[in-house]
C-alpha cells in the first residue's frame, strides 16, 4: 500500500512527499501524517523540503469530505488551518518544491512556508474557493493577508483568480521557478543554504516578524470553529 505521505533525511534536510492520488488531496490523514513529519523533522533538528508528485503539488481539501456536511467541511478546513499556523511558526526552515498546480489548500501551504519553488509550465495557483461557491473563511484571509500584498489579496480571495507560475511569483505564492528537472536540485541547494543559518536565531525573528499575523490566523481559526462551511460544488 501506497504511503501518502513519506519522510527521508539526508545530512542537510527532510524530504516530506504528499502522494495522495491525482489531486494530492488533503485530507485528516495527509494532515496527520504531516504533523507526523514535522515532529521527526524537528526532532533531528531539519531544514524541511515538502513537494509533492510529478505535475501537482496539491489541488486543495479532499471533496469527498468537503461535500459530506458543512461540519465536516469545517472540521477539515480547521485542521487545515492550524497545519498551516504551525508550519508559519515552526522553528525550522520550510521550502515548498512545488511540482506544478496548487490550487486552494494547496496554494494556502505554498503561503505558510519560507521559501517557494514552482515548476515551470501550464500550471494553475491561486485559490479558488469563491469560484466554486465557498465564502472564504477567516483563517484563509488571515493567512493570505500575511503573505499577500493588498491588490493581490483582493485578486486572490475576492475574485478567486488563478496565476500562472510565473504570475505567482508576483503575486506572492511563489519565490522562484525553475524546471521540473532543476527542482528537488535546486530545493537541496536551498536547503543547504538555509542550514548554514544560526537557526536559533531564524526561529526567533521569525516569530518576531509574523507575530501580528501569528495572532490573528489564531483568533481566526477560534472564529472558524465556530461556523459551518457550505461547498456549492
Amino acid at each position: 500500500m501506497t504511503e501518502i505521505v513519506t519522510y527521508s533525511s539526508s545530512e542537510t534536510h527532510a524530504l516530506v512527499t504528499i502522494n495522495n492520488g491525482k489531486a494530492n488531496a488533503i485530507s485528516h490523514k495527509v494532515i496527520a501524517e504531516l504533523h507526523n513529519s514535522l515532529d521527526k523533522a524537528q526532532k533531528e533538528h531539519k531544514v524541511v523540503i515538502l513537494t509533492g508528485t510529478d505535475g501537482i503539488f496539491s489541488g486543495g481539501y479532499d471533496l469527498s469530505i468537503m461535500k459530506k456536511s458543512p461540519k465536516d467541511a469545517i472540521d477539515l478546513v480547521t485542521e487545515g488551518s492550524k497545519l498551516s499556523l504551525r508550519m508559519l511558526q515552526f522553528p525550522l526552515p520550510i521550502i515548498i518544491a512545488c511540482n506544478g498546480h496548487a490550487i486552494a489548500k494547496g496554494a494556502f501551504l505554498l503561503l505558510s512556508t519560507d521559501y517557494r519553488i514552482g515548476t515551470n509550465g501550464p500550471f494553475k495557483i491561486g485559490l479558488n474557493e469563491v469560484l466554486i461557491g465557498m465564502t472564504m473563511h477567516d483563517a484563509g484571509i488571515a493567512i493570505a493577508n500575511a503573505r499577500l500584498s493588498e491588490v493581490y489579496l483582493n485578486r486572490s480571495v475576492s475574485n478567486a483568480e488563478i496565476f500562472s507560475p510565473q504570475e505567482a511569483i508576483v503575486a506572492g505564492f511563489l519565490d522562484t521557478i525553475v524546471s521540473q528537472e532543476e527542482l528537488l536540485t535546486t530545493a537541496f541547494k536551498t536547503a543547504k543554504m538555509f542550514s548554514t543559518l544560526n537557526l536559533k536565531a531564524h526561529a526567533e525573528t521569525k516569530l518576531k516578524v509574523r507575530k501580528q499575523h501569528l495572532t490573528a490566523i489564531e483568533n481566526a481559526i477560534i472564529s472558524d470553529a465556530k461556523k459551518s462551511i457550505t461547498l456549492n460544488v
